[in-house]
């Protein structure tokens, strides 16, 4: 064998050692997300953004979206489990110094739509999904909660939509998800009072299915444990049944127009002031 051919395998060889590591833990690990399947066909998607507190930013929306490409077309996935990487936070929103950025509408609903629709995707995969909220879910990431089919939280955990406080509604189609989750006047107190609120009163708001103490990984076991023991069709055509509701509300419409509303917002100098005030606390 000659030393090119020698070259070449070099320079394949770590491409195909990520490939085989990756089979062989069934699941992708990179800096900003993870995802993996458990061998009870559970799959956990995971911000891995600790030191920003879990917020989203473009590389967390391509892991969303390979998650979900992954979710709806893998038979063996039984159910989707959402959180976040340590103990402070499971998603404190968009990642505001990165979206600061986006001054025009236009430029903001490229960003928005983007988002509204994977969490559309989210609240529609054919499988029955929990929000495993471990630390603070702030502003989009209550909508990411919010588009998932149960959420249970820490009891130590805040929450909030507190998108009023820059100047903006939600922008990724979180209210138009919350008013399917929660009743109609606690949808609205929760969006138009715009504050944090603890973990039990996010429950007693009906936002909050379960809390738990302790390891957020035991709590989603424990609380999937029978789930994960009915058969893969059955709970399919349960969440079957679900989105039917979803679609005779017209929720991707509903969202689709809730994201224009927050868009033409965003341009406005309130908002962008309010941001500033925001980066330089």
């Amino acid at each position: 064998m000659n030393r090119r051919f020698y070259k070449v395998v070099f320079l394949l060889l770590p491409w195909y050692v990520c490939v085989y590591r990756l089979e062989e833990k069934r699941g992708i690990i990179v800096k900003e997300f993870s995802f993996t399947k458990n061998a009870d066909g559970l799959l956990v998607w995971k911000i891995n953004r600790p030191e920003k507190r879990n917020a989203i930013n473009y590389q967390v929306m391509d892991g969303l979206e390979q998650m979900l490409d992954e979710a709806e077309t893998n038979p063996s996935i039984k159910a989707i489990a959402i959180t976040g990487e340590g103990e402070r936070s499971f998603c404190s929103g968009g990642d505001v110094a990165e979206f600061h950025q986006l001054k025009t509408d236009q430029q903001a609903f490229t960003m928005l739509s983007r988002m509204g629709g994977l969490l559309y995707r989210l609240a529609v995969v054919p499988k029955p999904t929990v929000a495993v909220i471990n630390g603070a879910a702030l502003g989009g990431g209550c909508e990411l909660a919010a588009a998932c089919d149960m959420r249970i939280a820490k009891s130590d955990a805040s929450l909030g939509f507190i998108q009023g406080n820059l100047a903006i509604t939600t922008g990724w189609g979180g209210a138009s998800l919350l008013f399917e989750r929660v009743s109609m006047s606690s949808a609205l107190q929760l969006l138009t009072g715009a504050r944090v609120l603890s973990a039990q009163e996010m429950a007693e708001f009906g936002f909050v299915d379960k809390l738990f103490e302790g390891s957020a990984q035991d709590a989603m076991n424990k609380f999937l444990e029978n789930t994960l023991s009915i058969e893969t069709d059955v709970l399919r055509d349960y969440k079957k049944a679900m989105i039917g509701k979803l679609l005779a509300s017209n929720l991707k419409e509903r969202m689709e127009k809730e994201i224009r509303r927050c868009a033409s917002l965003w341009s406005k100098d309130e908002h962008h002031e309010a941001v500033l005030r925001f980066l330089k606390r």
